[in-house]
């Protein structure tokens, strides 16, 4: 029995190829490894690095989280070379993520005008970024998770800018690279071949893997870099699964650390949850990252700052803890 509400006819949608979208952001925006628009310095920032390098002596997990405004910003070669220098376990983003990072690889450009192009109904509608969904589905069929998909899907192919994939790096380094869906958040859901069940299955095989990661996070390190709503919440629900299998073993996960990086100021005590009737309460990387799932032994840093200013320094100071 289907619906009895009538659904939208995409077959109806006219795309465009991206030749014709006007992009804000191309491969002159990325940095280099080594540059960094403004100095940045945090007192904070040497334990956060000193907390990767232990975990990484010791084998612990060291998982980023991240937004896709840190593609945006010109820094994936950042997250590239954290990559290759093994110092990343697993790195966990949204589904616009693979969008701009795909995006940049095929055609070393990415990011549209959405208060151009939503008045014209063109927003998302572009040919090339449509070939995700297929991608997709193919990997689904194959029983792979919706980031390796991707990344193979990069790697595999003959474009001359998949150096810059952050999901292709991962996949060739044997990195989790893992996507966690929002239906309906992402322009690719818009096009006609998009397969929500495909993508869902992919994703949610996506979930498990990382929270497999979250298994080894006793001594390691958790970064969570610009996301508000997916970081807190899927590292929330997966650090519950880990430890859930962990207490029945007799393990204890509780000894590492977060560090949230954002530009939201926060007022409060890091040390205690903010009064609910504050805007701290509500900002889910501080109650979540910062307080809750380390309050049986971790601990937490919050840096505040542009990601092109913060994500260089701490990679930096990384790198020159590990030689």
């Amino acid at each position: 029995m289907g619906s009895k509400y009538p659904q939208f006819d995409r077959n109806r949608l006219k795309l465009q190829p991206l030749s014709q979208r006007k992009h804000e952001m191309d491969l002159t925006r990325l940095l280099n490894v080594g540059d960094a628009p403004e100095p940045f310095d945090h007192p904070d920032l040497p334990a956060i690095a000193d907390a990767v390098a232990a975990a990484s002596a010791r084998g612990a997990a060291v998982v980023v989280l991240i937004g896709a405004h840190v593609i945006k910003q010109g820094l994936s070669r950042y997250l590239i070379d954290l990559i290759g220098r093994g110092h990343i376990s697993a790195l966990a983003t949204n589904g616009a993520a693979i969008v701009h990072d795909f995006e940049l690889a095929r055609i070393g450009a990415t990011t549209e005008s959405v208060a151009h192009y939503i008045s014209q109904g063109q927003f998302g509608l572009w040919a090339e970024t449509g070939e995700l969904n297929d991608i997709v589905v193919a990997a689904n069929a194959d029983g792979l998770g919706l980031g390796e998909g991707v990344g193979k899907a990069i790697a595999d192919r003959d474009w001359p800018h998949t150096d810059v994939s952050i999901f292709a790096a991962a996949y060739a380094r044997d990195v989790p690279a893992t996507v966690h869906l929002g239906i309906g958040y992402d322009i690719v859901h818009e096009h006609p071949n998009f397969d929500g069940a495909a993508a869902g299955e992919a994703s949610y095989r996506d979930f498990l893997i990382l929270a497999n990661v979250l298994d080894n996070l006793d001594g390691g390190v958790v970064l969570s870099l610009g996301s508000a709503v997916m970081a807190p919440e899927v590292f929330l629900k997966a650090l519950a699964m880990a430890r859930n299998v962990a207490h029945q073993q007799g393990r204890k996960i509780t000894d590492f650390t977060t560090a949230v990086f954002d530009l939201v100021p926060l007022s409060s005590d890091l040390s205690a949850e903010a009064p609910k009737d504050t805007a701290e309460y509500y900002f889910r990387p501080f109650k979540t990252l910062l307080l809750r799932t380390v309050a049986d032994g971790g601990r937490s840093f919050y840096i505040r700052g542009d990601h092109r200013a913060t994500i260089p320094a701490l990679h930096s100071l990384i790198v020159s803890r590990n030689g």
